[in-house]
């Protein structure tokens, strides 16, 4: 289960499954202080600041985005090197710090028959000093970000249109597949900051009007050179926004081309996972999202959400499936304004006992606590299949700059003697009156994760974050490391400049 930490079965090294988690996650770190910041500057309007030329329909500006974040971790991955890996030497303690630069030029140039011709260029230069959870560090990137130009205009009034292409960001629904389109960390450093999002290549077209949305889009992500599984995505998107708040709506995409290989459990569950090089190539993915608007009367401050995601693949015979709810109800006349969310989120494991695939493929979801991250500290080591996490968050406003968030999540594994999370090591497994060779768990309380959060809005354009937090191994993550395993701290400070 932890990607550096355990010892390589025959198809996978421990380096390709840590990557694999970053490349399918966003490492959550301080994901909450970007997203906080770059939801300010998407809401404010272009000023005096960051405008510099505005004349004849063309506006002009520029946008910086910084930060800094210190983190320390005690007993990474539960220290399960020390019993399964003892040969590695393995350093679970890690002190590390992070930094990144991210400046912008933006346009809008207003034609005269109502259309506006639109674009950016921006680029990420990132490091990492000292060691981080995978044991990488002292390194660091220059890449391009965003590269694109656009169109958008009036149809008939009441409609609308937008064609994009070139490297841009694109979240679709929740963020349960289609959000993060960039890999940090490894070679490129920031891996907790993740402060590459773009698509590297992307086709985007978009059609409104009456409250719906209509968006067709081909997607290449931004992979790392060292694993890039020359993915592409083609797909459409409908969302219809009500009114009087809520949204509905589905998303289908289809893998047009992958490398990207899936792990499938062996027969039974005793042996060796068969790694297939290429699965995700033709998997498709039709997915659901739903958000209530304002109820009226006691359930006014009562918000729903469900997500629901149905796989199929009939090359390699996969069917993987994948969901959630959530309840979101505020207090707005206690003191502090707390805000109670609770949920359950679940995606299919393979099943040992047939010879089809049910493994869920996550993409590329957003992986912030606040979005799909499963858990804090076990978010690094867990993607999103074969686990369920039962979570709960409060959220308090001792001011309007201030928040401060408690979270905590109980997280499962649906199928045992099932591959976990990709790179998962096979082992001996000697727990039974018999000897037998097993991926997975064999226990499916994987950990109990807990999260303090701090967040400080400074300026409209700076923002602080703190937490700590600590993952409780559960049995199934003890019975790895031989019956016991420590507790697995952390905590982190950063702060962000987005203008």
């Amino acid at each position: 289960m932890g990607s550096r930490c355990m010892p390589p079965d025959r198809h996978n090294d421990v380096r390709d499954g840590a990557r694999m988690i970053a490349k399918t996650r966003r490492v959550i770190g301080c994901a909450v202080a970007i997203a906080l910041a770059s939801a300010v500057h998407v809401a404010a309007q272009p000023d005096d600041q960051t405008v510099f030329y505005q004349q004849d329909g063309l506006t002009l500006q520029w946008h910086v985005q910084a930060g800094l974040y210190l983190a320390f971790e005690n007993d990474v991955f539960w220290d399960l090197a020390a019993t399964t890996a003892p040969g590695t030497n393995f350093d679970a303690d890690k002190r590390w710090q992070e930094t990144y630069i991210k400046p912008g030029l933006s346009f809008q140039l207003a034609l005269d028959d109502d259309a506006t011709v639109f674009g950016k260029i921006s680029a990420v230069a990132s490091y990492t000093f000292g060691t981080d959870p995978f044991d990488e560090g002292d390194n660091g990137a220059v890449t391009l970000e965003e590269a694109y130009l656009g169109v958008r205009g009036v149809l008939d009034g009441d409609f609308g249109y937008e064609f994009s292409l070139g490297a841009r960001e694109l979240k679709l629904g929740t963020g349960m597949l289609i959000a993060n389109g960039a890999t940090s960390g490894f070679e490129r450093g920031t891996l907790k900051f993740g402060p590459r999002k773009a698509w590297e290549r992307s086709l985007i077209g978009r059609l409104t009007g009456q409250g719906a949305a209509l968006t067709a889009f081909y997607l290449d992500p931004n992979e790392l050179s060292s694993t890039d599984g020359e993915n592409e995505l083609i797909g459409v998107d409908l969302r219809y926004d009500a009114t009087a708040g809520g949204f509905i709506g589905g998303t289908f995409v289809h893998a047009l081309n992958s490398q990207t290989p899936y792990p499938q459990a062996a027969l039974g569950g005793f042996g060796t996972p068969v790694i297939t090089t290429g699965a995700r190539d033709g998997t498709n993915t039709l997915g659901g999202y739903a958000r209530t608007g304002r109820f009226g009367g006691v359930l006014q401050n009562l918000t729903l959400t469900a997500d629901v995601a149905y796989q199929w693949n009939d090359r390699i015979d996969l069917r993987a499936w994948a969901g959630r709810v959530q309840a979101i109800y505020a207090f707005p006349d206690l003191p502090f304004t707390p805000t109670l969310t609770v949920g359950y989120q679940t995606f299919s494991g393979d099943d040992p006992r047939t010879t089809a695939l049910e493994r869920f493929d996550p993409l590329y979801f957003e992986g912030s606590p606040t979005a799909w991250a499963t858990g804090t500290k076990s978010a690094s080591t867990l993607i999103n299949s074969n686990v369920n996490a039962l979570v709960a968050a409060i959220q308090l406003k001792p001011s309007a700059q201030d928040t401060l968030t408690f979270r905590y999540a109980h997280i499962r594994a649906n199928e045992l003697r099932s591959p976990v999370q990709f790179g998962q090591a096979t082992r001996l497994d000697i727990t039974g009156p018999t000897s037998n060779v097993v991926s997975g768990v064999t226990d499916a309380h994987l950990a109990d994760d807990f999260f303090i959060e701090y967040n400080r809005i400074i300026t409209r354009n700076i923002f602080f974050t703190a937490g700590l937090a600590i993952s409780l191994p559960g049995q199934g993550i003890k019975d790895v490391s031989g019956g016991s395993a420590p507790n697995w701290p952390g905590g982190f400070m950063n702060i962000v400049v987005n203008f």
